[in-house]
């Protein structure tokens, strides 16, 4: 593998809060960056409406002209209301989400240089998610063991040189303006984060982008949102990550309300832990 480049996305939130002109405006930009994937990590809708997926549908479908996609629903994608703690199974959770995605919640695909595979982290009401702030009721994920264990077979089987790219919709590192995790019990999240064998994660949830890492050894590309939503009113972003031999930098690519484009902002770059 020399390089490879993938376009990072979150928190679309078709409906009431969407920009369209900044997804007008991602839409024109994707093809010229040349990514080798796309990733959309949650939230593509605001309230979980027909509507709303419909559009965030079309969207994926346009985007996927451009690259392969791949897409996991947030916590505005299911309808917790209609299960809270899974009372009526987790069926009617995810039931419209389906409906335009399919029924794979966190599907996987393999491109030459990268295994990329989503894990789900959001449940609704569920006792997973809870903790003792009545409000990250809704809010909160969690990742569950069985997710790990799937996640950690599937990156098993990867070659040595190939990147290992685990997409979750919550962020997993605290924002820097919110100071909130978007994971319930973070510290053992991180845990079962780092035994899946990840070499880069990709998430989104807080609305501000960032870049870190956990352990010093897995890289973390937070992006923002395409909203009015955006924490302590910045600009709207997404990222870009590109992967060498050695090492990964992510990008934050920044709207500019007077170009009405995208703006390549800053970016940090970390240092690549080859496998044996």
């Amino acid at each position: 593998m020399t390089s490879l480049t993938i376009a990072h996305v979150s928190d679309l939130h078709f409906g009431r809060d969407v920009s369209l002109t900044q997804v007008e405006a991602l839409e024109a930009q994707l093809p010229g960056l040349k990514p080798d994937a796309i990733v959309l990590s949650g939230d593509v809708s605001q309230r979980a409406r027909h509507g709303e997926f419909q559009m965030a549908r079309f969207f994926r479908d346009r985007v996927g002209r451009t690259a392969p996609v791949l897409t996991i629903p947030g916590n505005h994608d299911v309808q917790w209301w209609a299960s809270p703690f899974g009372i009526r199974g987790t069926d009617p959770l995810y039931r419209k989400y389906r409906r335009y995605f399919g029924p794979d919640l966190a599907p996987h695909f393999e491109i030459p240089g990268a295994y990329i595979m989503g894990a789900l982290t959001s449940y609704g009401v569920a006792a997973g998610s809870m903790t003792w702030d009545l409000n990250d009721m809704a809010v909160k994920g969690h990742l569950p063991d069985s997710e790990v264990v799937r996640a950690s077979r599937y990156f098993a089987a990867a070659p040595p040189e190939a990147v290992r790219v685990l997409v979750v919709h919550h962020n997993v590192l605290r924002g820097d303006i919110s100071r909130r995790m978007g994971l319930a019990r973070w510290r053992r999240a991180h845990q079962q984060l780092l035994a899946t064998g990840a070499d880069l994660i990709l998430c989104g949830h807080d609305h501000q982008e960032s870049s870190g890492q956990i352990d010093g050894s897995v890289v973390v590309s937070t992006t923002g949102t395409l909203t009015s939503r955006t924490r302590g009113q910045r600009p709207s972003a997404y990222n870009v990550i590109t992967v060498e031999p050695d090492s990964i930098t992510v990008r934050h690519y920044r709207w500019d309300e007077g170009s009405t484009s995208f703006i390549p902002s800053d970016q940090s770059r970390y240092g690549r832990i080859r496998r044996p």
